[in-house]
This record gives structure tokens, sequence and C-alpha cells, in this order.
């Protein structure tokens, strides 16, 4: 009998296309984070939980710790139905096709699963991991998200990447044969970059994508090989103005192309958008599994973040042994509620609503610092009543949020 999961993804395929931009519209819904924290090698930018190991990872015995750890987050959240599935790391792409499979099954065992359900692994482009895309499509992924980066041997290199340009537009294109819904990543603001060459990078990766890009301006994150260099003189990133110029061309290419940002770092076309994404920015409910998972569900005592232990070795004996490895479980108080609702919500072009962000803190914006943010061209009212972040201040998205919520 073929598992449900799969089942489930299969009968529901035609469905999915038509209904996919009334589900996005209907809420938040329900997903589910599985993280796989290995990788080949450390990225220098990165400062994600993920850990290099000499050895082969036993993902047996991974499987029978995931099961373990949904099923302890299903105890606490019953009646809900998995509107989203996100493997991601970490390079979950690393897995084998069969680990995806018994993962999907056991998520179908604790939750009913959408029939139109947004299945999406995070793969890297390299020539192995993209064999074992049909693998993971049989397995039943309905998406994947490619980590491209560049579309040049030299700033892969400077990234730390592991696959040429090549490679990673022949796992683009092998991806598009599989998938009906595929993304892929770029990193912009790198060393040395002009507004030139990245829009006409950027032209280029539009031609290759159907409906969905991800778009990054290179940061430096503390305790990264990055910080490391820059602190040492040994690397310089464009300055402010050259930064928001390559902002201002990212804006203007996606939105000529018809892919305009729907998050900060996010460009689609209209009912393409990442649902699971979505799920994290409109604040709904999610349980994360894995090394270093973070979750946000709604119990009857209120909303609860939780953090499961990072370190991978650890988490794994943690969880054999209690059931979950579940570090942080705390109820969090409506002005951190509030809080994070901003935080989130003010990513999206669509705003977020004031009248819910007052029933979850208990208070209103702010009108005077509402006033002066408007007065400043820095947020403004859609005609629905929504506040949302102007295009002028998307990139100081920050300094609005702490403005907005102090």
């Amino acid at each position: 009998m073929m598992p449900r999961a799969r089942r489930l993804l299969q009968d529901g395929e035609s469905e999915m296309k038509m209904s996919l931009q009334t589900s996005i519209a209907a809420g938040p819904g329900f997903g589910v984070y599985v993280h796989w924290p290995y990788c080949l090698s450390k990225c220098p930018y990165c400062d994600f939980n993920s850990h290099v190991r000499a050895k082969p990872v036993d993902e047996a015995r991974y499987v029978e710790a995931f099961k373990a750890e949904l099923a302890h987050r299903a105890a606490l959240t019953q009646g809900r139905t998995v509107a989203s599935i996100f493997f991601g790391g970490g390079t979950p792409s690393l897995m084998k096709p069969q680990t995806i499979a018994a993962i999907l099954d056991a998520i179908a065992l604790q939750w009913p699963v959408a029939p139109d359900a947004e299945i999406t692994v995070e793969a890297n482009p390299t020539s192995v991991e993209a064999e074992r895309l049909r693998g993971f499509r049989a397995a039943g992924v309905n998406r994947v998200s490619l980590g491209v980066q560049a579309m040049n041997d030299a700033d892969l290199k400077a990234l730390g990447r592991g696959h040429t340009a090549e490679e990673a537009m022949r796992a683009v294109e092998l991806a598009a044969s599989i998938f009906d819904r595929y993304s892929f990543d770029l990193i912009y603001a790198r060393p040395s970059q002009t507004t030139a060459s990245w829009r006409e990078e950027l032209e280029s990766a539009i031609l290759r994508v159907r409906d969905h890009l991800s778009l990054y301006q290179l940061t430096i994150e503390p305790d990264t090989m990055f910080e490391r260099l820059r602190d040492a003189g040994k690397l310089v990133l464009p300055d402010a103005d050259r930064a928001r110029a390559l902002w201002d061309v990212t804006q203007e290419v996606t939105s000529k192309a018809g892919l305009p940002a729907y998050e900060i770092s996010n460009h689609a076309r209209p009912g393409a958008e990442s649902r699971h994404n979505l799920i994290y920015w409109r604040y709904g409910e999610y349980v994360g599994v894995g090394p270093g998972a973070h979750g946000r569900i709604l119990t009857a005592g209120g909303r609860r973040a939780q953090v499961t232990e990072r370190h991978p070795e650890m988490w794994l004996t943690v969880v054999e042994s209690e059931g979950h490895a579940l570090v942080e479980d705390d109820y969090l108080s409506s002005e951190e509620q509030g809080d994070e609702f901003l935080l989130m919500g003010l990513r999206l072009s669509e705003g977020i609503e004031p009248a819910a962000f007052q029933a979850m803190s208990g208070r209103g914006l702010d009108p005077r610092r509402v006033a002066s943010l408007i007065a400043d061209g820095m947020v403004e009212y859609t005609p629905r009543g929504r506040i949302r972040v102007s295009a002028e201040g998307f990139p100081v998205l920050d300094a609005v949020v702490a403005d907005l919520a102090a």
C-alpha cells in the first residue's frame, strides 16, 4: 500500500495548482519544520546550526529520533491539519530519499496532511545532490529550493560554495523538469559587485526561474569566518550607498519581470509564494523537530515558544532517553507575542492588520509613531486598512520595526 503522505500528495496534485492562491489567502495554517544539521562544509557567511562530520551519519537512527519528536509535538497539537512541511538545514539534500520518505510517513501518522500540502526540501546544486531530486519527488516532495547563491565561479569560490555555476544551472534545469514548483537563492551585495553586473546576473536568473526567487543581501553574521575576515581587513563589502543601489536594482528588475517582493528577500508571481514561510511571517503555528529547531504553538495556556537542543549528537542522545529534546518551552507574554507579530509580519509586502496586533499584544500601535513614520515615508496604510513598510522603508526594516514596537 502506498504510504499515506505520498498517496495524499499524488491524489491532490491537480487540485494543488487551483487551490494554491486560495489556501494562501485563507490564513497562516499549520506547518512542520524538520532540521537536518549536517553539511559537507561550512560556508564562511553561514551562522545556521550546521555541522560537518567526517564519518557517515546513521540516518536510520535519526529517523527514529525524528519519529519520537514528531509524536511528542503531535500530542500538543491535536486537531491540526498540516499545510506545509519544510526540510531545512544544514543540507537536507544530503539525506537519502528513503529517509525523507520515512519522515513524511511519520508526519502523516501524527496529523492529517492536506491534499495540497506544500512539501519543500532545501538542496545544494552539486551534481551528486541533484541526482537525488527524482528520489525526493518519488518520496513525496513537491517543491525544491536550490542554494545557487551566485552564477559565476569566482564568486561561488569566494562564498565557499562546493559547486560550479555550470553545475548549478544543470541542477536548476533538472529541478524544472521534475517539479512544478522550484526556487533558488542568490546572494547579492558581494565584495566588488557592481549594479551593472548584478543586473545582468539577476536578469539571467529570472530566465531560469518559473515563479519564485529568493534574493538575500550579504550581511556579516557573528562568529562566522566572514566576520573574522572583515575584522582582519581581508573582506570589504559594498558601502551603504552601493548596497542601497543594489537593493534598488533588485526591486526594479524583479518587479518588471512579474516577480515582485512579497517579503523583504523573497519574490514570486502571485499565488506562488512559499506557503511554509508565509506561516512564519503571518505568525501561524508550526512545530520544529531536529537539532536546534524552533516552534510556535498554541495551547490552552497560550502561545508557546519551543527550541530544541542544538548539538546534533546531544539532541540524538536526549531524544532517545527522554522522547524529545526541547531545551526551551515557554509561554510568551502578550508583549512578546506582539513584538514577534510585528517583527515577522512587517517583513511582508501585505503588512499587518493593526487590530490583530492589538488583540495579541493588548495594546494598539502608537498613533504618533505611526504618523511620524508615515510622514517620513517609512510606512503606509493599504486601502484595506493594513499597515505595511513602504518601498523606502524596507531597506531599513529593522529600524522601522523597532520604532513601531517601542
